[in-house]
């Protein structure tokens, strides 16, 4: 088989769904099978550093919406006039409108969550408020989603919430599918002299202990959870926290201030990847109290690295800890507390590295290349 991924506008600087793209590029490669990236060029924004706001957002419109669909015309038509069999597959939901130009049989397309759509149907629990442009965009996207073929979402709560948005949908001749993300990386448990190195290298102690929290500071993802949870453990644990990800904002800093936390806080601002892995190879817990999520990448690589996690109970988390992980309420600090002190038991502990590592072998690359790759399969023979 021969494939086009559909990738992200560079400017829109979304940097999970690039490495998803080309992840599954590489892994379609390594299956034996033809595989190319296609990815709108910056030529309106050029000059730009990103396009997230203001005149610069509606020059990557521009880019994305205006020059893209006339390039995929052309391109489409040299596969049609050399008779190549192609498949083509959308690599992030955000880009379904371009579903309207590429060949209907032959395209499908990843659904990773549906959070700004619910967001812009007024559902709170999604955490992503939308703009005015903002609800029209989304209602495009959902209404082009309903288009798809073929499509897949990475966690059943993803496939449930957008079924249930579908009214209708999916149709009988209509192949939709949970396939889980895979790890888009290598994390593994980092012997203690190479992780030890490196954590003194950035300046982190390797006297103390820490929890981690690795992600960005969107709302929904709830960091000031940590502090909270320290307040809560109220003496009964003197460790540090680190965030690894995004730098942390003034409602977090004003809050560490009230509550005398200041000199218990790591930043790691973006760590790269080595550093990452010794974060989550050292840590005493990985938190991960999100409010809402499509699947959670770094639920399972604080597993693969031999993590104890507690994350939230709010789904998807517990479909994708599989029972391996401790849950806790994310609106609830005591809850997380407590669930922590319970991880600090030896045998606790033990158990949940073990059942972690297990739980990880369900998202092996190769197990869900094979899953992808027989989506296709299918519908080739169902067309």
């Amino acid at each position: 088989m021969k494939f086009v991924l559909i990738g992200n506008y560079p400017l829109d600087r979304q940097e999970s769904m690039r490495r998803y793209t080309e992840n599954l590029n590489d892994q379609i490669k390594k299956s034996g099978h033809d595989s190319e990236i296609w990815i709108p060029k910056v030529f309106f924004a050029y000059g730009q550093k990103t396009t997230t706001a203001g005149v610069s957002k509606w020059l990557g419109y521009l880019d994305k919406w205006i020059l893209f669909p006339l390039t995929l015309k052309i391109k489409i038509l040299k596969h049609v006039s050399a008779k190549s069999e192609v498949n083509y597959h959308i690599c992030d939901h955000s880009n379904s409108p371009y579903l309207n130009y590429l060949p209907k049989a032959k395209t499908g397309i990843t659904c990773h969550d549906v959070l700004a759509i619910r967001g812009a149907m007024g559902h709170k629990d999604a955490f992503c408020d939308a703009t005015f442009f903002g609800k029209f965009l989304q209602k495009a996207i959902l209404k082009n989603l309903k288009k798809a073929k073929i499509l897949t979402t990475v966690s059943k709560l993803t496939m449930n919430q957008l079924i249930e948005m579908c009214s209708g949908f999916p149709k009988p001749e209509q192949n939709w599918k949970v396939i889980y993300n895979s790890f888009n990386a290598d994390f593994f448990p980092m012997p203690r002299g190479q992780r030890q190195d490196l954590l003194r290298a950035n300046g982190i102690s390797i006297d103390k202990p820490f929890l981690l929290y690795v992600g960005s500071s969107l709302p929904r993802k709830n960091r000031k959870m940590l502090l909270e949870m320290l307040v809560s453990l109220n003496g009964r644990w003197d460790g540090v926290v680190c965030f690894a990800g995004q730098p942390l904002d003034n409602n977090l800093i004003d809050f560490a201030l009230a509550n005398k936390l200041e000199d218990r806080i790591i930043s790691i601002v973006k760590p790269d990847h080595n550093l990452l892995v010794a974060l989550y190879s050292s840590c005493s817990a990985f938190i991960f109290p999100s409010f809402s999520e499509g699947f959670g990448w770094p639920l399972i690589e604080a597993q693969a690295c031999g993590a104890p996690v507690i994350a939230s109970n709010i789904q998807p988390m517990p479909e994708i800890s599989n029972g391996t992980a401790l849950h806790a309420d994310p609106y609830n600090p005591l809850d997380f507390a407590t669930a922590f002190l319970q991880s600090t038991n030896e045998e606790v502990r033990s158990q949940l590295i073990s059942t972690g590592h297990k739980n990880c072998l369900r998202f092996n690359r190769e197990h869900i290349i094979n899953e992808f790759l027989d989506l296709y399969n299918r519908q080739s023979t169902f067309s």
